[in-house]
């Protein structure tokens, strides 16, 4: 009997432990869930719950009882030492774990603090910038915007230099304001857009179709003022201290950037657990994999999502990150699933992952879409769309997947032929 344990009951981990199930014989092999908190947490609706469109029971759910249902076990304490040489795991309280595969999907630790005083107050640097990384984080924003409101002031939106993860801060900015106009407050907010991007629409992937010209066009519509090239070094109650830099990486303008409430998306890290075990981490902590999501240093270790070693699609004036779509992550867990499937069977393994992006990124009142195949360019299609139904096609996504998760369906119809028919496959 195999024991495979998931460390992660996110995006990547829960698909992954449904998909082993399925694909492993109940009686001979068993899987075991391990996530610091109990619950599953849908982060792209994070924006939303930052402005008061959903409720955390909305976009939150106790994953016990569903992984229950499937035959899955499930620990809900972080981990706090990964021993790998022995095949053991030992959680919060000193509890240990032996596994025979170890899948790690925790998603990543927030650098919040690499700038002085950025972050939420009670998360990692402390300061004066908010998150919606976590569910926390976007219902400690809204707590501070329900005041904001009383008396607005100038808004501050962006990434942090070596943030990864450019859509969401699009997401929230446009989100942002579409609220304050319809509560007839958008006259009384300038918003600035701060990021580390070369230019905007650059997403950390070099731009996608249109994207550029696309996103600049809607922030000018909506009276948006951007830095981009931005460097910010370090934050104050109330104010951002950036230098944009020039495309030869050269100071070019500081810039000093008042704000009444500001919500910047950090650099991520490895979590500390996993960056602290010798050689299966670069030096930021992200997990070094193969072509088939394996570990260079323990066959038995795979990885997927946020928390994996991907390199930057090109070098940036200020340091960016590639991000990892839903639907990259998914495909990367699926290969996972069958590679180890197959070891178990003793075969080798031969599934590798698209990295095929699809990204619907919600912009209140409308959204833009883009699908990038694969992620990583150069690319096979490459297209940028805006219009309402990608606002309504993300509110579908966003039951749809809650529904997959309570369902345990690791790959629901939907997924299976709709988007082949598109010509968008999860494996190779």
């Amino acid at each position: 009997m195999a024991h495979i344990v998931i460390m992660g009951a996110g995006i990547g981990g829960v698909p992954a432990a449904y998909e082993l199930r399925e694909l492993l014989d109940k009686d001979a092999h068993r899987v075991t869930v391990i996530n610091a908190t109990s619950y599953f947490q849908f982060v792209p609706s994070n924006p939303w719950v930052g402005v008061g469109w959903r409720k955390r029971d909305e976009v939150t759910l106790e994953i016990a009882p569903y992984l229950a249902k499937k035959g899955i076990d499930f620990i809900g304490k972080p981990v706090t030492q990964i021993d790998a040489a022995a095949n053991r795991l030992t959680v919060e309280g000193g509890d240990t774990v032996d596994y025979d595969y170890l899948i790690i999907t925790t998603g990543p630790k927030l650098a919040f603090d690499e700038i002085p005083s950025a972050g939420p107050v009670h998360a990692g640097g402390g300061g004066f910038t908010h998150s919606v990384c976590s569910v926390d984080h976007a219902q400690a924003f809204f707590a501070d915007y329900e005041k904001f409101l009383e008396n607005p002031g100038p808004l501050v939106i962006g990434a942090m230099p070596g943030a990864s993860c450019f859509g969401p801060a699009y997401e929230f900015a446009f989100i942002l304001d579409t609220d304050l106009r319809r509560r007839k407050l958008r006259n009384k907010v300038p918003i600035t857009y701060v990021t580390s991007e070369p230019y905007i629409g650059h997403l950390g992937l070099g731009g996608v179709g249109d994207s550029k010209s696309m996103l600049e066009s809607e922030m000018r519509g909506r009276d948006m003022k951007w830095i981009t090239n931005a460097k910010t070094t370090r934050v104050e109650d109330g104010k951002m201290f950036v230098t944009q830099l020039d495309d030869l990486g050269q100071p070019y303008k500081e810039h000093e950037v008042n704000f009444k409430l500001s919500m910047m998306l950090p650099a991520f890290k490895g979590v500390d657990a996993v960056a602290a075990v010798p050689n299966l981490c670069n030096p930021r902590g992200m997990v070094l994999i193969d072509e088939f999501q394996r570990s260079k240093a323990y066959r038995n270790i795979f990885s997927a999502g946020v928390c994996v070693a991907i390199p930057p699609v090109e070098v940036t004036p200020v340091p960016t990150g590639t991000p990892k779509t839903v639907y990259m992550i998914e495909s990367m867990v699926g290969a996972i699933a069958h590679n180890i499937a197959d070891e178990l069977a003793g075969k080798e393994p031969k599934a590798k992952g698209t990295w095929n992006a699809i990204c619907l990124a919600d912009m209140g009142d409308t959204g833009a879409a883009f699908v990038a195949l694969p992620q990583i360019p150069p690319r096979n299609v490459n297209w940028f769309k805006k219009g309402k139904w990608v606002h309504l096609a993300k509110i579908a996504f966003e039951k749809y997947f809650m529904r997959k998760i309570k369902t345990g369906n690791s790959e629901p119809v939907y997924e299976k032929y709709v988007l082949k028919l598109l010509g968008i496959e999860r494996l190779k």
